[in-house]
């Protein structure tokens, strides 16, 4: 159960335009955003930054970034964020298939090697401690530029700041995500821990 109750979507109404972004990513404003409200400021910060981490118009598939953001949350231990990410990544347009293999993603047909390495990246540099290192940078060196390694990064960092928030909070997860959580996630130990009320 969470340690702070969301506030109606209504209750800020300056707001609006910085919760579309996130109905438009999500289908929903989540939880998280509606607790964080009472900071105002907080929300449009965090809004300007999920734009700038999740350009469409980067060169890193909008999609796959959710996919990335999946791996450092599971790293992480967050499972609101896992469940999220995951209705994000189908949203943008990441197909069922994909979603449904993500944790086999080595060995799956559905990703490239390109894909498998970011993903491995994505969970060493959400682990604490960081386990990102020489060989692995090389690795992800030899399927990524620079600019694109800034966005893999960014997706894991951006996320790095939800996964602190939700599990410190124990956001409620939404009915959604939590459905994705259950059908895709629950064989590889997903619960929603925290995040669902018991």
């Amino acid at each position: 159960m969470a340690h702070m109750k969301p506030l109606s979507k209504d209750t800020t109404p300056e707001l609006a335009e910085d919760f579309a972004i996130f109905e438009d990513i999500l289908g929903f404003v989540p939880n998280s955003l509606l607790t964080m409200q009472r900071r105002p400021k907080m929300v449009k910060g965090f809004g300007e930054l999920t734009k700038a981490v999740m350009d469409p118009e980067g060169s890193v598939d909008a999609g796959f970034k959710r996919l990335i953001a999946h791996f450092a949350s599971r790293a992480a231990g967050c499972q609101y964020c896992e469940a999220h990410s995951l209705v994000a990544a189908q949203i943008k347009g990441v197909p069922s298939e994909k979603v449904e293999a993500v944790w086999a993603y080595q060995t799956s047909p559905h990703f490239s090697e390109a894909e498998r390495v970011a993903l491995d990246f994505a969970l060493a540099a959400g682990s604490v401690p960081n386990a990102v290192d020489a060989e692995l940078f090389a690795r992800l060196r030899e399927h990524w530029d620079e600019g694109q390694i800034v966005e893999i990064l960014g997706a894991v960092s951006l996320y790095g700041f939800l996964n602190r928030w939700n599990d410190s909070m124990a956001t409620d997860l939404e009915d959604s995500p939590k459905d994705l959580g259950n059908r895709v996630l629950s064989p590889g130990g997903w619960t929603g821990g925290k995040h669902v009320k018991k």
